[in-house]
């Protein structure tokens, strides 16, 4: 496949999941407050005028119109671009990592599924159980477009990532007195080792724990909150899992000697 076929690829990839990522924005905002995620239409905020489909372009419209309204002018959070951006250049990275394989279709539904828990999780500190729960028997349905992934391993990783981080929540409560992690978290764990397997699991909890304490503790001397401070599990479990399916499950040659320089480095801890 000559470079210029790649590049088309890479752009056709990014331009979808940039549409996905625009979908989502509607999700993360309606999900929580129990609304339908397909009707009505999508409306401003602030007017209510229902926004048409050429106002509606990802990324590019928010652009065009400068990051507001196109009727009342009322602004628009750049965190829906953004969101756009985001998935696009998600979906592109992994059909870079994996070509055309099953495994991208499934690595695309797991991050657009990623990215809507991160941030309603930041929005509101919770992970929606319409989610999570439908998402373990899916990601053990994906996990057969996985090659490096058994349907053995699926069950057993849907079963310890949902022990290891129950007994991670109950024992920390126990030991303090209170809850110090919630259980869609425990449930978001269980999906994400239906999808990745029972190897993942270690791995993705050691990421998403360092990643938080590099978040977390500046927040806390900044915020001089201690303790205290509530911060959600969801959005390190997310990214840890992204990092762990990019460099560690890998199909072609030279990016698995990537992934077993990363599970090297991994067992070299201990």
């Amino acid at each position: 496949m000559s470079s210029t076929q790649i590049l088309i690829l890479l752009a056709s990839a990014f331009l979808l999941g940039a549409i996905i990522g625009s979908f989502l924005n509607v999700c993360i905002y309606r999900i929580p407050a129990g609304e339908s995620v397909v009707a009505p239409r999508s409306r401003c905020p602030h007017c209510q005028t229902p926004i048409r489909w050429y106002h509606n372009l990802p990324v590019l419209s928010w652009v065009l119109l400068r990051g507001r309204c196109a009727y009342c002018r009322a602004p628009f959070s750049v965190r829906y671009p953004l969101i756009e951006a985001l998935t696009g250049l998600l979906f592109a990275l992994f059909l870079y990592r994996f070509g055309l394989h099953p495994a991208t279709l499934a690595a695309w539904l797991l991050v657009a599924t990623l990215v809507t828990i991160t941030f309603i999780d930041i929005d509101h500190q919770i992970i929606p159980d319409v989610i999570s729960l439908p998402g373990i028997p899916i990601g053990f349905l994906c996990s057969f477009a996985f090659p490096w992934v058994s349907w053995q391993s699926s069950l057993l990783g849907m079963l310890l990532g949902g022990g290891v981080l129950l007994a991670i929540a109950l024992g920390y409560e126990w030991l303090t007195g209170q809850e110090g992690m919630g259980f869609g978290d425990v449930k978001l764990l269980a999906m994400l080792g239906a999808f990745l397997g029972a190897p993942a699991i270690l791995p993705v909890i050691f990421l998403a724990s360092v990643m938080g304490t590099l978040v977390g503790v500046p927040l806390m001397l900044v915020k001089r909150a201690g303790r205290r401070l509530a911060l959600p599990f969801g959005p390190f479990l997310a990214a840890a899992a992204l990092v762990y399916l990019y460099f560690v499950a890998t199909i072609e040659p030279v990016a698995r000697w990537y992934g077993e320089a990363l599970v090297f480095w991994w067992r070299s801890l201990f």
